[in-house]
């Protein structure tokens, strides 16, 4: 099986990597396991590639940029424990059954459609791909062309190492998606914003086509008093400003106990001072804004509330300096919709029943961050709240747990993967029943007898 670098039209595409599942290549583990270490060994051979290219789409620092390459990780493990992950699950049956067997045993669905955002635009195109590849799939990859940059290393990567009836990159704008939205596929997995992500599901369903959806939100932020107020705001600041605040799990707003808010926006307003310096533009530590457009919209959102830290901009650049307001009001227009840039509101509560109030009232997010070292309130946030995940006393790091599902619980998404989870999502559970020869009792057959009768009574009720 040799690279080949030309993509045939869409349509005809998606019957050639069908045709190719039907081969049957794909189900095996030697198989799986050889694309996975070819891709690993790709990212490899291309990471300074990629680390320009994202530096170039998002101005983001080197550090930051090698957070794209962390799906050599979510690779190493899937490698490790894919021969676990394909064995069969038994599972026990009832003594009606007798002689029987039963298990599970998951197989790969088929032909995956993966839809990649501009935020982490590699690491978020291939982490998605570990799990198809490992499930035993074929998959069609669509980056994001906001990141245009980014989207061409992973068309050169993808189409020199794999060839396109098994793995294949199209690229393109809104109506590229359209095209490809309009054919059949076993399961189509999209990483991106609420708006569309409905015109994802509305795609799908169509042709009755199984949907995970990766989306956002108003992620909420909790300070509790008991705290360590310097590692809280350091950690943050951290969360919400890196990547220019491009994240979809980034801190959104922060909901702060009233007694210690004057000491935890101090603390803060220091930190931002740490990691960027006076003058954030000179700072090599400091990403830029994807877009105009995306620059525009966030400058609406300044006049929300008072700017006590940062403000300035610079559309020319796509300069937004990492700013917090204060005084900023629930009808606010900052918090009428995810922000997904540098620009953090405060607002502060009496008690953390209202904090939980305030959050419930809101759509699921994609997730819930408590700064508390008080166990009852930490159980208390808990039980009491829904969202696709919980980080307590850091922000953003819990995205980087393999062994946790990654996903979204109402308009924040559905479906999760990372680790084992992806390989589920991309695989289908197949029940099997097996029965043997050994005996046939005839209870269940017709003509039907009073003792059948109370057979089957038994079996329903267990008594």
């Amino acid at each position: 099986m040799t690279a080949q670098m030309t993509v045939s039209p869409i349509p005809t595409l998606v019957q050639q990597q069908r045709a190719f599942f039907g081969t049957g290549c794909t189900k095996l583990i030697e198989f799986r396991i050889a694309q996975l270490q070819k891709l690993k060994q790709a990212i490899i051979d291309q990471q300074d590639a990629i680390v320009e290219a994202v530096k170039a789409d998002l101005g983001r620092p080197a550090l930051e940029a090698y957070f794209e390459i962390a799906a050599i990780s979510e690779i190493n493990l899937a490698l490790k424990q894919l021969k676990t992950w394909m064995k069969p699950q038994r599972v026990g049956t009832s003594i009606d059954q007798f002689p029987a067997s039963a298990w599970i045993q998951p197989e790969p669905l088929g032909v995956a459609l993966i839809i990649g955002p501009w935020n982490y635009p590699f690491q978020l195109m291939i982490l998605p791909l570990v799990g198809a590849i490992a499930a035993g799939n074929c998959a069609i990859l669509k980056p994001s062309e906001h990141a245009a940059q980014t989207s061409t290393v992973v068309t050169q990567l993808i189409q020199s190492t794999f060839p396109p009836e098994y793995l294949a990159v199209v690229e393109g704008d809104a109506e590229v998606s359209q095209q490809l939205l309009a054919e059949k596929y076993d399961h189509i997995f999209f990483t991106g914003g609420t708006a569309i992500g409905r015109i994802i599901m509305a795609a799908a369903a169509k042709h009755l086509t199984p949907v995970t959806l990766e989306l956002g939100g108003k992620s909420p932020c909790i300070v509790d008093t008991e705290i360590n107020v310097e590692y809280a705001a350091r950690r943050i600041a951290w969360g919400k400003f890196i990547n220019a605040g491009q994240t979809c799990i980034a801190p959104d707003y922060l909901l702060v106990d009233r007694r210690i808010k004057d000491q935890f926006m101090a603390a803060i307003k220091q930190c931002v001072q740490e990691f960027y310096g006076n003058d954030p533009t000179q700072s090599s530590s400091y990403g830029r804004i994807i877009s105009q457009r995306h620059f525009a919209r966030l400058a609406t959102f300044l006049d929300s509330g008072e700017i006590v830290v940062g403000g300035q901009t610079d559309p020319e650049s796509r300069y937004f300096a990492p700013t917090i307001l204060d005084q900023v009001s629930w009808d606010s227009p900052v918090m009428q919709e995810e922000i997904f840039g540098p620009i953090l509101p405060v607002l502060e509560y009496e008690s953390l029943d209202e904090a939980i109030a305030l959050i419930n009232d809101r759509p699921k997010p994609l997730a819930l961050y408590l700064f508390s070292s008080n166990k009852e309130k930490q159980a208390q946030v808990l039980d009491s709240t829904s969202s696709g995940g919980v980080c307590l006393n850091d922000t953003v790091m819990q995205v980087g747990v393999a062994t946790l599902p990654f996903g979204g619980v109402g308009e924040s998404g559905m479906g999760s993967y990372h680790g084992k989870a992806s390989f589920d999502t991309f695989s289908h559970f197949k029940s099997v029943l097996r029965k043997g020869f050994l005996l046939d009792l005839k209870w269940r057959y017709a003509p039907y007898t009073e003792a059948g009768l109370k057979q089957i009574k038994r079996i329903v009720t267990g008594s």
